[in-house]
């Protein structure tokens, strides 16, 4: 194996954290991706100051994901929108997943689409050995 010479890379911006999450989104399995009509993958750099006190985080660094909205359990989906209510959103912390990313021996794309089914587990209303299932399947 080379070294890579690192004197001239740069962190992953928000475009290629978003391409990571598109390209795992894009290796779920098909039934799984069904579910998620309607629902909006969005990627910034932290959690504004509303959801870290929401989620009661002690540091922006603290979440690496979040899903807002009503999941499939609770009657949600792309069909059952109220007017002026927001779709449902899976939201991808470029600097919290980064942080973590430099702490853990795993590949950035390996924790982008870890949270990203995590996330929309919850939309879905899976079970952690559900998402683990869907992870495996996808070879994520």
């Amino acid at each position: 194996m080379s070294e890579t010479d690192w004197s001239p890379l740069r962190a992953p911006d928000l475009a290629a954290i978003e391409a990571l999450a598109e390209a795992a989104f894009a290796r779920l399995p098909d039934e799984f991706r069904a579910l998620c009509e309607g629902v909006v993958i969005r990627v910034e750099e932290f959690p504004d100051e509303e959801t870290l006190a929401e989620m009661g985080c002690e540091s922006e660094f603290d979440l690496l994901g979040l899903f807002r909205g009503t999941g499939l359990a609770q009657g949600g989906g792309a069909s059952s929108l109220a007017t002026g209510q927001f779709p449902n959103m899976v939201w991808l912390y470029r600097r919290p997943l980064l942080d973590y990313w430099a702490e853990h021996d795993e590949t950035l794309g390996h924790l982008v689409a870890h949270v990203l089914v995590h996330e929309i587990g919850h939309h879905v209303g899976l079970s952690d050995d559900d998402m683990a299932a869907i992870e495996a399947a996808a070879d994520l």
